[in-house]
């Protein structure tokens, strides 16, 4: 049975406070890429009580994809954005969302993340990592963007990381670790990767920052 609104929230309340769950609740969030940093990103958002997520992503669920992001069997073939918006739903069924199947460009990016506050980078692709966090630096000066940087492998979890490189840019991983090197991304490591972008996102909410 699905819980009425009010409960919902009273129970987010409970764990988070009033003030700080009312914040969280009115903060939209874009995530770029909906792969294993994305998916579970906006998962973790999903279950904090966010109050919207723009998912944006142009591909097709795979079978390759299900050993590290969120998405089921019965999904494959479905577009990640669908899929995931699906998914979200069923975790909280209060989450407002809105998707783009899309590849996120120069063309596009401003309409893409002009109502967002706070934007997650979680590209596999290094020109697009760049290309995003550069035009948030440079184009939207009111927003924040947490982007995410090496968690790939059987490294341990405890070098993965969160840095503030400036005021409005932190930056998630081991900065080190790459795709092409050993077996590739782990799902365990991608998820820690993941948890640090989305736990960024709600000390940015809360006004902690880090140093």
């Amino acid at each position: 049975m699905i819980p009425e609104k009010n409960e919902w929230m009273k129970a987010l309340e409970e764990r988070h406070g009033k003030e700080l769950q009312n914040k969280i609740s009115m903060t939209t969030v874009a995530i770029c890429g909906l792969g294993g940093l994305g998916s579970n990103i906006a998962t973790s958002l999903a279950r904090a009580g966010i109050g919207k997520l723009i998912l944006i992503d142009f591909d097709n669920v795979d079978i390759t994809n299900l050993h590290r992001q969120q998405y089921k069997v019965n999904q494959i073939g479905m577009s990640k954005t669908e899929a995931l918006q699906n998914n979200l739903k069923e975790i909280n069924p209060y989450l407002k969302t809105e998707i783009h199947t899309v590849c996120i460009d120069e063309n596009n990016i401003k309409d893409l993340l002009s109502n967002a506050d706070i934007i997650c980078e979680a590209f596999d692709n290094a020109e697009c990592k760049a290309m995003l966090a550069n035009y948030v630096l440079e184009k939207l000066p009111d927003k924040y963007i947490v982007a995410s940087s090496g968690m790939a492998g059987l490294g341990s979890a405890n070098t993965i990381k969160t840095r503030k490189v400036s005021k409005r840019f932190y930056l998630c991983g081991d900065e080190v670790s790459d795709v092409k090197d050993g077996i590739g991304l782990v799902a365990s490591r991608v998820t820690v990767c993941a948890s640090h972008q989305a736990h960024m996102v709600l000390r940015i909410i809360s006004e902690n920052f880090e140093e």
